[in-house]
């Protein structure tokens, strides 16, 4: 079970976050889940309490600001929305959380997210991306619009609300508003690649509806340390949700092979 939903203090923001099988001795390593572009804390379901037991560390998420029970944040967002959350508020929140060793699990932003913060703090030993993005592409754009639609003329506004609260809205035009200004079109962060030393574990599904095999390929071979592709026939956006004993059996390969 998650233990009970906390508060701490990071960059100046309110964030929610829970704990399964923790918080952990001093030192010891800590699986992180960051989340995606419409997630949260609750969105991870029984995810972080599976590898947790699984690989014997304990485990970490929070939701972003302006997502599930954290503080609100004001629209519009920047195109460069990921580096501060990669270089500013995620090493915050590992400081606020007393967490002195990560694994970093991050689904599509938050494995976006993990891979910038991965170049920048040697407290990350290792990173398990799903459906990460490096740069953009027609497949994604495409998704994106479909998700807008799926907004304007499904309930996914008061199924997403279930996990946002008031945020809800914040959450979802945050991400998708983003994503289909002009000028997103060209963002690419594959510059931040080379810097990141830690082993790192490429999951994606190969019906992703919003990305290519290209975004595995372009961060298992830019990468400076050890990278391993995954691609899960059959499965779409959320490995971790349509394909979880593929998913968890390589995860425990991954974290069982780190140095901690």
């Amino acid at each position: 079970m998650t233990d009970q939903i906390r508060y701490i203090d990071a960059a100046g923001r309110r964030l929610e976050c829970a704990w399964w099988c923790g918080p952990p001795a001093p030192d010891a390593a800590v699986l992180v889940f960051l989340h995606e572009g419409l997630g949260c804390v609750d969105m991870w379901r029984g995810v972080p309490q599976s590898l947790a037991q699984s690989t014997g560390m304990p485990a970490f998420a929070y939701s972003r600001a302006g997502y599930g029970r954290s503080q609100e944040i004001a629209l519009p967002r920047g195109v460069d929305y990921h580096a501060p959350e990669a270089y500013e508020v995620l090493p915050a929140v590992l400081d606020a959380a007393g967490i002195a060793k990560a694994v970093l699990v991050g689904h599509s932003d938050g494995g976006t997210i993990a891979l910038m913060a991965a170049g920048r703090d040697a407290r990350i030993k290792g990173v398990v991306t799903m459906a990460a993005h490096v740069f953009n592409e027609d497949v994604t754009i495409q998704g994106i619009l479909e998700a807008r639609k799926a907004w304007d003329e499904t309930d996914l506004r008061d199924r997403l609300r279930r996990h946002h609260g008031g945020n809800v809205d914040t959450a979802f035009f945050g991400w998708n508003d983003t994503w289909l200004t002009p000028e997103f079109r060209a963002w690419n962060v594959e510059d931040c690649l080379p810097a990141v030393t830690c082993p790192v574990l490429v999951v994606q599904g190969a019906d992703d509806r919003y990305g290519t095999a290209a975004q595995v390929r372009a961060i298992a071979s830019q990468v400076s340390g050890p990278a391993r592709e995954l691609i899960l026939p059959g499965c779409g956006h959320s490995p971790h949700l349509e394909a979880p004993d593929a998913l968890f059996a390589a995860v425990n390969e991954f974290v069982a092979g780190l140095s901690l």
